[in-house]
């Protein structure tokens, strides 16, 4: 495993992070809480120590779970949790979005308890939870400073999600320099992450982007096959049949990416063993000084899919974490590795983009919702995404 610094902050992250949005929910198939307190404990013995959660996942109980998981190696992880549901006065319906709540006596309240529950004194990364950017006022900048300045939070994010708003929240959180902004991006879906590498280059900010879906959902990760027949109330099910019709089809052309071609040692291992002596000052990465796999007899090195799509992510700079959804220890073992596979190569990288330019040569709606807007689409318009606005 390797580590990236977080924005501007003294936070470091693993390159692979555990995205906790399933413990103490069954929102991605059952589980026991022991088995998820087990998995998370699994995770950072393999050097998965950025663990991010969310105080309306459980309504509190994953922040338990995770809180207990971590006691004796808190000094080892990077905690991450979400504010801003008020889930304390509302039921949960299903999967239907709470009201939200970003008052700034409500968000000190909310952080308190988030402390309580995870039974820790300082929350490394804390992140507004799909803030609309009108939401974000000066005064909840003002409470975001006052807890950093506290020693109770060190870094600070924005958790967008696809339904919420997209665009003019992380151009926001991008131009005042938050450290994070947790987004879903993957090879199948790519136009927002796009547009927020293009404003971070022209702003020169500091942001980290954390993406999370990776996997689009089990299909790069080929969990979700056409045989799959997914559990009651996994979450995966609310995504259309022609979304994963069409993603099985895109998934057959990026093949090319689970095996690199064949490279001379010093071409393969030369940018790590750069990078493997702290941190690389070019890029503000904090990394780790493990030895690049091993090659085997031919001279190539293997990927899996799953981890060509997270290795993938993580050639971008500003990617500090890519935190996939861990369903077993199989997927911890491999996914993990990603790090440490041999990175994409420029060809490879812009294969992948002219395959995403040309719609996988696949014509026919995916039936999926497109970009969303808080603004009245004038984000998208501005942002040249018009054909992916949602009506």
């Amino acid at each position: 495993m390797e580590y990236r610094r977080l924005g501007d902050s003294d936070v470091e992250v693993s390159e692979v992070g555990f995205g906790a949005w399933v413990v103490g929910t069954d929102w991605w198939g059952d589980r026991s809480e022991e088995d998820a307190r087990e998995m998370v404990r699994y995770a950072i013995d393999r050097g998965v120590t950025y663990v991010d959660t969310g105080d309306v996942y459980g309504h509190g109980r994953s922040e338990e779970l995770i809180g207990e998981a971590i006691a004796d190696v808190r000094e080892d992880v990077t905690l991450a949790t979400k504010v801003g549901y008020d889930f304390y006065n509302n039921p949960q319906a299903g999967h239907g979005e709470l009201p939200k709540q970003m008052d700034p006596d409500y968000l000190r309240e909310a952080v308190e308890r988030s402390l309580e529950r995870l039974d820790v004194d300082v929350i490394d990364v804390l992140q507004l939870h799909n803030a609309n950017v009108e939401e974000i006022t000066p005064d909840v900048l003002e409470l975001l400073d006052e807890l950093e300045e506290e020693g109770v939070i060190r870094a600070r994010g924005l958790a967008l999600g696809p339904s919420i708003g997209w665009l003019a929240e992380g151009n926001f959180a991008i131009e005042r320099e938050f450290d994070s902004i947790q987004l879903v991006w993957n090879v199948l879906e790519q136009a927002v992450g796009t547009h927020f590498l293009e404003t971070i280059a022209e702003t020169g900010s500091s942001t980290s982007l954390v993406p999370r879906v990776p996997h689009s959902s089990g299909i790069l990760n080929e969990q979700v096959t056409p045989a799959t027949e997914l559990e009651d109330g996994d979450h995966r099910g609310f995504r259309p049949d022609e979304w994963y019709e069409t993603g099985w089809e895109k998934l057959e052309t990026l093949r090319f990416l689970e095996r690199a071609e064949p490279r001379s040692a010093d071409d393969s291992s030369g940018a790590r063993r750069e990078r493997s002596e702290g941190l690389d000052e070019a890029n503000g990465k904090a990394v780790s000084g493990q030895s690049p796999p091993e090659r085997d007899e031919s001279g190539e090195r293997e990927r899996t899919m799953a981890q060509a799509s997270i290795a993938w992510l993580l050639s971008h700079d500003p990617v500090a974490s890519v935190t996939p959804t861990f369903r077993t220890t199989d997927d911890i073992d491999e996914w993990a590795a990603a790090s440490d596979v041999p990175t994409l190569t420029d060809e490879e990288i812009a294969r992948v983009g002219r395959l995403y330019e040309d719609g996988f040569d696949i014509d026919r709606d995916d039936g999926m919702d497109s970009l969303r807007s808080s603004v009245d689409g004038d984000d998208i318009e501005s942002a040249g995404l018009d054909t992916l606005a949602a009506d």
